[in-house]
Protein backbone atom coordinates (compact mmCIF):
# COMPACT_ATOMS: atom_id res chain seq x y z
CA UNK A 1 0.00 0.00 0.00
CA UNK A 2 1.18 3.49 -0.81
CA UNK A 3 0.81 4.73 2.76
CA UNK A 4 3.26 2.03 3.94
CA UNK A 5 6.02 3.06 1.55
CA UNK A 6 9.29 4.00 3.24
CA UNK A 7 10.42 7.63 2.86
CA UNK A 8 12.93 6.92 0.09
CA UNK A 9 10.23 5.31 -2.07
CA UNK A 10 7.90 8.24 -1.42
CA UNK A 11 10.70 10.65 -2.38
CA UNK A 12 11.17 9.03 -5.81
CA UNK A 13 7.43 8.69 -6.35
CA UNK A 14 7.07 12.44 -5.71
CA UNK A 15 9.26 13.29 -8.73
CA UNK A 16 6.96 13.84 -11.76
CA UNK A 17 9.75 13.35 -14.31
CA UNK A 18 10.72 9.80 -13.25
CA UNK A 19 8.03 8.00 -15.34
CA UNK A 20 9.17 9.96 -18.41
CA UNK A 21 12.83 9.15 -17.71
CA UNK A 22 12.06 5.43 -17.41
CA UNK A 23 9.97 5.53 -20.60
CA UNK A 24 12.70 7.28 -22.60
CA UNK A 25 15.34 4.92 -21.21
CA UNK A 26 13.29 1.91 -22.32
CA UNK A 27 12.66 3.31 -25.81
CA UNK A 28 16.25 4.43 -26.27
CA UNK A 29 17.87 1.13 -25.23
CA UNK A 30 15.23 -1.51 -25.94
CA UNK A 31 15.27 -2.60 -22.29
CA UNK A 32 11.85 -3.86 -21.26
CA UNK A 33 12.42 -3.65 -17.51
CA UNK A 34 13.79 -0.41 -16.06
CA UNK A 35 13.56 0.90 -12.53
CA UNK A 36 14.92 3.18 -9.83
CA UNK A 37 16.07 1.15 -6.82
CA UNK A 38 17.18 2.16 -3.33
CA UNK A 39 20.23 0.07 -2.45
CA UNK A 40 22.05 -0.35 0.86
CA UNK A 41 24.46 -3.02 2.11
CA UNK A 42 21.47 -4.97 3.43
CA UNK A 43 18.49 -4.12 1.20
CA UNK A 44 17.31 -3.58 -2.39
CA UNK A 45 13.94 -1.81 -2.77
CA UNK A 46 12.03 -0.80 -5.91
CA UNK A 47 11.18 2.92 -5.89
CA UNK A 48 9.77 3.31 -9.43
CA UNK A 49 9.43 0.79 -12.23
CA UNK A 50 8.47 0.32 -15.89
CA UNK A 51 7.93 -3.41 -16.43
CA UNK A 52 7.11 -4.65 -19.93
CA UNK A 53 8.23 -8.27 -19.42
CA UNK A 54 6.16 -9.23 -16.38
CA UNK A 55 9.08 -9.25 -13.97
CA UNK A 56 6.54 -8.60 -11.23
CA UNK A 57 8.12 -5.89 -9.09
CA UNK A 58 6.10 -2.93 -7.80
CA UNK A 59 7.23 0.17 -5.86
CA UNK A 60 8.11 -0.89 -2.33
CA UNK A 61 8.97 -4.50 -3.30
CA UNK A 62 12.32 -5.87 -2.14
CA UNK A 63 14.94 -8.30 -3.41
CA UNK A 64 17.76 -9.96 -1.52
CA UNK A 65 20.51 -7.44 -2.22
CA UNK A 66 23.11 -10.25 -2.22
CA UNK A 67 21.49 -11.67 -5.37
CA UNK A 68 21.70 -8.38 -7.31
CA UNK A 69 24.43 -6.75 -9.36
CA UNK A 70 23.31 -3.42 -7.89
CA UNK A 71 25.12 -4.52 -4.75
CA UNK A 72 28.36 -4.54 -6.76
CA UNK A 73 27.50 -1.13 -8.21
CA UNK A 74 27.07 0.17 -4.65
CA UNK A 75 30.30 -1.41 -3.44
CA UNK A 76 32.36 0.03 -6.30
CA UNK A 77 30.23 3.15 -6.79
CA UNK A 78 30.54 2.53 -10.53
CA UNK A 79 28.32 1.63 -13.47
CA UNK A 80 27.93 -1.97 -14.62
CA UNK A 81 26.86 -2.55 -18.23
CA UNK A 82 26.50 -5.90 -20.02
CA UNK A 83 25.51 -6.20 -23.67
CA UNK A 84 25.38 -10.00 -23.86
CA UNK A 85 25.79 -12.03 -20.68
CA UNK A 86 26.48 -15.32 -22.48
CA UNK A 87 29.44 -13.75 -24.28
CA UNK A 88 30.74 -11.66 -21.39
CA UNK A 89 33.89 -13.04 -19.78
CA UNK A 90 33.14 -11.49 -16.39
CA UNK A 91 29.46 -12.36 -16.07
CA UNK A 92 28.65 -15.39 -18.24
CA UNK A 93 29.10 -17.71 -15.24
CA UNK A 94 27.72 -15.28 -12.66
CA UNK A 95 24.69 -16.60 -10.72
CA UNK A 96 22.68 -13.35 -10.86
CA UNK A 97 21.92 -13.38 -14.62
CA UNK A 98 20.88 -17.03 -14.37
CA UNK A 99 18.64 -16.37 -11.37
CA UNK A 100 16.81 -13.44 -12.97
CA UNK A 101 17.01 -14.60 -16.57
CA UNK A 102 18.59 -11.63 -18.32
CA UNK A 103 21.12 -11.29 -21.15
CA UNK A 104 21.53 -7.50 -21.14
CA UNK A 105 21.87 -5.27 -18.08
CA UNK A 106 22.85 -1.79 -17.00
CA UNK A 107 22.99 -0.20 -13.54
CA UNK A 108 24.08 3.39 -12.86
CA UNK A 109 24.66 4.95 -9.41
CA UNK A 110 22.27 7.58 -8.03
CA UNK A 111 23.55 9.73 -5.17
CA UNK A 112 21.81 11.75 -2.48
CA UNK A 113 22.37 15.42 -1.65
CA UNK A 114 25.49 14.66 0.38
CA UNK A 115 27.09 12.57 -2.36
CA UNK A 116 26.32 9.32 -0.58
CA UNK A 117 25.08 6.32 -2.55
CA UNK A 118 21.26 6.33 -2.78
CA UNK A 119 20.62 3.56 -5.27
CA UNK A 120 20.62 2.82 -8.97
CA UNK A 121 18.93 3.52 -12.26
CA UNK A 122 18.94 0.05 -13.73
CA UNK A 123 17.46 -2.04 -16.50
CA UNK A 124 17.55 -5.57 -17.83
CA UNK A 125 16.18 -7.66 -20.67
CA UNK A 126 16.16 -11.36 -21.61
CA UNK A 127 17.59 -10.41 -25.02
CA UNK A 128 21.12 -9.11 -25.78
CA UNK A 129 21.21 -5.36 -26.43
CA UNK A 130 23.89 -2.83 -27.41
CA UNK A 131 24.04 -0.85 -24.17
CA UNK A 132 27.74 -0.03 -23.93
CA UNK A 133 27.83 2.52 -26.77
CA UNK A 134 29.26 5.80 -25.50
CA UNK A 135 26.25 7.92 -26.51
CA UNK A 136 23.88 5.53 -24.76
CA UNK A 137 25.90 5.42 -21.54
CA UNK A 138 26.28 9.19 -21.53
CA UNK A 139 22.52 9.68 -21.86
CA UNK A 140 21.79 7.14 -19.13
CA UNK A 141 24.34 8.83 -16.88
CA UNK A 142 22.58 12.15 -17.42
CA UNK A 143 19.25 10.54 -16.52
CA UNK A 144 20.72 9.25 -13.26
CA UNK A 145 22.21 12.67 -12.57
CA UNK A 146 18.85 14.33 -13.23
CA UNK A 147 17.14 12.03 -10.70
CA UNK A 148 19.89 12.79 -8.17
CA UNK A 149 19.42 16.54 -8.64
CA UNK A 150 15.65 16.28 -8.30
CA UNK A 151 15.93 14.20 -5.12
CA UNK A 152 18.26 16.89 -3.81
CA UNK A 153 15.82 19.66 -4.71
CA UNK A 154 12.89 17.83 -3.15
CA UNK A 155 14.80 17.15 0.08
CA UNK A 156 16.05 20.73 0.30
CA UNK A 157 12.51 21.97 -0.10
CA UNK A 158 11.15 19.63 2.57
CA UNK A 159 13.96 20.45 4.98
CA UNK A 160 13.57 24.19 4.56
CA UNK A 161 9.79 23.97 4.75
CA UNK A 162 10.10 22.23 8.12
CA UNK A 163 12.70 24.57 9.55
CA UNK A 164 11.57 27.97 8.31
CA UNK A 165 8.43 29.63 9.59
CA UNK A 166 8.69 33.41 9.61
CA UNK A 167 8.25 35.66 6.59
CA UNK A 168 11.95 36.26 6.02
CA UNK A 169 12.72 32.55 6.18
CA UNK A 170 9.92 31.81 3.70
CA UNK A 171 11.44 34.30 1.27
CA UNK A 172 14.81 32.54 1.63
CA UNK A 173 13.14 29.19 0.97
CA UNK A 174 11.49 30.52 -2.17
CA UNK A 175 14.74 31.86 -3.59
CA UNK A 176 16.68 28.69 -2.77
CA UNK A 177 14.01 26.46 -4.26
CA UNK A 178 13.80 28.59 -7.40
CA UNK A 179 17.60 28.54 -7.70
CA UNK A 180 17.72 24.75 -7.42
CA UNK A 181 14.98 24.31 -10.03
CA UNK A 182 16.23 27.06 -12.29
CA UNK A 183 19.85 25.97 -12.36
CA UNK A 184 20.72 22.65 -10.72
CA UNK A 185 17.97 20.66 -12.43
CA UNK A 186 18.01 22.55 -15.72
CA UNK A 187 21.75 21.90 -16.22
CA UNK A 188 21.54 18.12 -16.81
CA UNK A 189 18.18 18.53 -18.56
CA UNK A 190 19.74 21.00 -21.00
CA UNK A 191 22.46 18.43 -21.73
CA UNK A 192 19.82 15.80 -22.52
CA UNK A 193 17.93 18.17 -24.85
CA UNK A 194 21.17 19.22 -26.53
CA UNK A 195 22.13 15.59 -27.05
CA UNK A 196 18.74 14.85 -28.61
CA UNK A 197 19.11 17.83 -30.93
CA UNK A 198 22.55 16.62 -32.04
CA UNK A 199 21.16 13.14 -32.77
CA UNK A 200 18.40 14.69 -34.91
CA UNK A 201 20.87 16.88 -36.79
CA UNK A 202 23.24 13.96 -37.43
CA UNK A 203 20.61 12.38 -39.64
CA UNK A 204 21.09 8.83 -38.36
CA UNK A 205 18.82 5.88 -39.03
CA UNK A 206 15.08 6.14 -38.42
CA UNK A 207 15.20 4.31 -35.06
CA UNK A 208 17.79 6.78 -33.76
CA UNK A 209 15.67 9.71 -34.94
CA UNK A 210 12.55 8.28 -33.28
CA UNK A 211 14.44 7.85 -30.01
CA UNK A 212 15.90 11.36 -30.27
CA UNK A 213 12.46 12.86 -30.90
CA UNK A 214 11.09 10.94 -27.90
CA UNK A 215 13.94 12.22 -25.73
CA UNK A 216 13.33 15.74 -26.98
CA UNK A 217 9.57 15.65 -26.31
CA UNK A 218 10.01 14.17 -22.84
CA UNK A 219 12.77 16.63 -22.00
CA UNK A 220 10.61 19.52 -23.14
CA UNK A 221 7.75 18.20 -21.02
CA UNK A 222 10.01 18.06 -17.95
CA UNK A 223 11.16 21.61 -18.73
CA UNK A 224 7.53 22.75 -18.84
CA UNK A 225 6.94 21.09 -15.47
CA UNK A 226 9.89 23.00 -14.04
CA UNK A 227 8.47 26.24 -15.44
CA UNK A 228 5.09 25.43 -13.89
CA UNK A 229 6.61 24.77 -10.46
CA UNK A 230 8.62 27.99 -10.71
CA UNK A 231 5.46 29.94 -11.55
CA UNK A 232 3.57 28.22 -8.74
CA UNK A 233 6.33 28.98 -6.23
CA UNK A 234 6.57 32.62 -7.28
CA UNK A 235 2.79 32.95 -7.32
CA UNK A 236 2.07 31.39 -3.92
CA UNK A 237 5.13 32.57 -2.01
CA UNK A 238 5.86 35.79 -3.84
CA UNK A 239 2.45 37.45 -4.00
CA UNK A 240 1.52 36.57 -7.56
CA UNK A 241 3.20 36.14 -10.94
CA UNK A 242 5.24 39.21 -11.88
CA UNK A 243 5.35 40.17 -15.55
CA UNK A 244 6.61 42.93 -17.82
CA UNK A 245 3.77 44.25 -19.97
CA UNK A 246 3.90 46.63 -22.89
CA UNK A 247 2.28 47.36 -26.26
CA UNK A 248 2.20 44.17 -28.35
CA UNK A 249 1.59 44.50 -32.08
CA UNK A 250 1.43 40.82 -33.05
CA UNK A 251 -0.52 39.08 -30.29
CA UNK A 252 -2.82 37.56 -32.90
CA UNK A 253 0.18 35.99 -34.63
CA UNK A 254 1.47 34.56 -31.33
CA UNK A 255 -1.92 32.99 -30.58
CA UNK A 256 -2.16 31.45 -34.06
CA UNK A 257 1.31 29.97 -33.58
CA UNK A 258 0.26 28.35 -30.29
CA UNK A 259 -2.83 26.90 -31.98
CA UNK A 260 -0.72 25.52 -34.85
CA UNK A 261 1.83 23.95 -32.50
CA UNK A 262 -0.91 22.30 -30.42
CA UNK A 263 -2.54 20.99 -33.60
CA UNK A 264 0.76 19.44 -34.71
CA UNK A 265 1.20 17.80 -31.30
CA UNK A 266 -2.36 16.40 -31.33
CA UNK A 267 -3.06 15.25 -34.91
CA UNK A 268 -6.02 13.18 -33.71
CA UNK A 269 -7.90 16.33 -32.66
CA UNK A 270 -9.16 19.29 -34.69
CA UNK A 271 -8.66 22.89 -33.59
CA UNK A 272 -10.73 25.71 -35.08
CA UNK A 273 -9.20 29.14 -34.46
CA UNK A 274 -11.16 32.35 -35.02
CA UNK A 275 -8.51 34.90 -34.11
CA UNK A 276 -9.16 38.35 -35.48
CA UNK A 277 -6.82 41.27 -36.10
CA UNK A 278 -6.24 42.40 -32.54
CA UNK A 279 -4.23 45.54 -33.17
CA UNK A 280 -2.13 46.82 -30.27
CA UNK A 281 -2.79 45.02 -26.96
CA UNK A 282 -1.07 46.03 -23.72
CA UNK A 283 0.16 42.74 -22.25
CA UNK A 284 3.01 40.31 -21.88
CA UNK A 285 2.96 38.47 -25.21
CA UNK A 286 4.53 35.22 -24.00
CA UNK A 287 2.33 35.01 -20.91
CA UNK A 288 -0.91 35.48 -22.86
CA UNK A 289 0.29 32.82 -25.29
CA UNK A 290 0.95 30.59 -22.26
CA UNK A 291 -2.66 31.06 -21.13
CA UNK A 292 -3.86 29.80 -24.52
CA UNK A 293 -1.42 26.88 -24.45
CA UNK A 294 -2.59 25.83 -20.97
CA UNK A 295 -6.27 26.15 -21.86
CA UNK A 296 -5.77 24.26 -25.12
CA UNK A 297 -3.87 21.51 -23.32
CA UNK A 298 -6.77 21.09 -20.91
CA UNK A 299 -9.37 21.11 -23.72
CA UNK A 300 -7.45 18.58 -25.82
CA UNK A 301 -6.99 16.33 -22.81
CA UNK A 302 -10.63 16.24 -21.73
CA UNK A 303 -12.57 17.13 -24.88
CA UNK A 304 -14.15 14.69 -27.30
CA UNK A 305 -11.83 13.72 -30.14
CA UNK A 306 -14.65 13.73 -32.67
CA UNK A 307 -15.57 17.36 -31.91
CA UNK A 308 -13.36 20.40 -32.59
CA UNK A 309 -11.78 22.57 -29.93
CA UNK A 310 -12.76 26.16 -30.76
CA UNK A 311 -10.61 29.22 -30.06
CA UNK A 312 -11.86 32.79 -30.24
CA UNK A 313 -9.89 35.99 -29.71
CA UNK A 314 -11.02 39.57 -30.25
CA UNK A 315 -10.88 43.13 -28.92
CA UNK A 316 -14.12 44.99 -28.32
CA UNK A 317 -14.89 48.06 -26.23
CA UNK A 318 -11.35 48.23 -24.87
CA UNK A 319 -11.41 44.62 -23.65
CA UNK A 320 -9.34 41.74 -25.00
CA UNK A 321 -11.19 38.42 -24.83
CA UNK A 322 -9.84 34.91 -25.42
CA UNK A 323 -12.10 31.85 -25.33
CA UNK A 324 -11.39 28.13 -25.58
CA UNK A 325 -14.35 25.74 -25.84
CA UNK A 326 -14.54 21.97 -26.09
CA UNK A 327 -17.30 19.38 -26.15
CA UNK A 328 -17.24 16.59 -23.59
CA UNK A 329 -18.61 15.67 -20.19
CA UNK A 330 -20.35 18.52 -18.40
CA UNK A 331 -18.47 19.63 -15.28
CA UNK A 332 -20.63 19.74 -12.16
CA UNK A 333 -21.25 23.28 -10.83
CA UNK A 334 -19.66 22.48 -7.46
CA UNK A 335 -16.44 21.50 -9.22
CA UNK A 336 -16.08 24.51 -11.53
CA UNK A 337 -14.57 26.74 -8.85
CA UNK A 338 -12.03 24.08 -7.93
CA UNK A 339 -10.56 23.90 -11.44
CA UNK A 340 -8.27 26.85 -10.76
CA UNK A 341 -6.90 25.43 -7.50
CA UNK A 342 -3.32 24.11 -7.72
CA UNK A 343 -2.97 20.32 -7.82
CA UNK A 344 -6.74 19.75 -7.73
CA UNK A 345 -7.83 16.64 -9.61
CA UNK A 346 -11.28 15.34 -10.46
CA UNK A 347 -11.24 11.60 -9.79
CA UNK A 348 -14.25 11.12 -12.07
CA UNK A 349 -12.46 12.55 -15.10
CA UNK A 350 -9.86 10.58 -17.03
CA UNK A 351 -6.36 10.37 -15.44
CA UNK A 352 -4.06 13.17 -16.49
CA UNK A 353 -0.35 13.60 -16.68
CA UNK A 354 1.54 16.55 -15.32
CA UNK A 355 1.35 18.44 -12.07
CA UNK A 356 -2.16 19.86 -12.22
CA UNK A 357 -0.93 23.47 -12.31
CA UNK A 358 -1.90 24.57 -15.83
CA UNK A 359 -5.28 26.16 -15.05
CA UNK A 360 -4.01 27.67 -11.80
CA UNK A 361 -1.11 29.35 -13.61
CA UNK A 362 -3.42 30.56 -16.39
CA UNK A 363 -5.67 32.19 -13.77
CA UNK A 364 -2.66 33.81 -12.07
CA UNK A 365 -1.49 35.23 -15.41
CA UNK A 366 -4.99 36.63 -15.96
CA UNK A 367 -4.89 38.32 -12.53
CA UNK A 368 -1.42 39.73 -13.25
CA UNK A 369 -2.91 41.44 -16.34
CA UNK A 370 -5.76 42.90 -14.30
CA UNK A 371 -8.12 40.44 -15.93
CA UNK A 372 -10.22 37.39 -15.13
CA UNK A 373 -10.38 33.75 -16.17
CA UNK A 374 -13.80 32.14 -15.88
CA UNK A 375 -15.34 28.81 -16.89
CA UNK A 376 -18.83 27.64 -17.77
CA UNK A 377 -20.00 24.10 -18.48
CA UNK A 378 -23.45 22.98 -19.59
CA UNK A 379 -25.05 20.64 -22.13
CA UNK A 380 -21.69 18.99 -22.86
CA UNK A 381 -19.90 22.25 -23.72
CA UNK A 382 -17.13 23.68 -21.50
CA UNK A 383 -15.86 27.20 -22.21
CA UNK A 384 -12.98 29.09 -20.60
CA UNK A 385 -13.03 32.88 -21.03
CA UNK A 386 -10.01 35.11 -20.37
CA UNK A 387 -10.80 38.84 -20.41
CA UNK A 388 -8.52 41.79 -19.65
CA UNK A 389 -8.09 45.49 -20.53
CA UNK A 390 -6.65 45.82 -24.02
CA UNK A 391 -4.86 49.08 -23.23
CA UNK A 392 -3.06 50.67 -20.29
CA UNK A 393 -5.48 52.62 -18.10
Amino acid sequence: MKQAWPPFVQAVQALPSVPDILSVMAEMTGLRFVCVAHVTDSSWTTCAVLDQIGFGLQPGDELDVRTTLCNSVRAANATIVIDHVSQDELFRDHPTPRQYGFESYVSIPIHDRHGAFFGTLCGLDPKPLALSESKTLKSLGLFAQLISRQLDAEQRYLDRNTELSDEKATAMLREQFIAVLGHDIRTPLSSILHGAEILLQDGGDERTRIIARTMQRSGQRIARMIDDVLDFTRGRLGGGIALDAGPVLDLDEALRQVAAECQNEHPGHHIEAAIGMLGIVWCNRDRVAQVLANLLGNALRYGRKDAPVRIGAWVDGGTFTLTVANEGDTIAPEKLGKLFQPYWRDDERQPRRGLGLGLYIASEIAKAHGGTLEVTSSDGLTTFTFAMPASLR
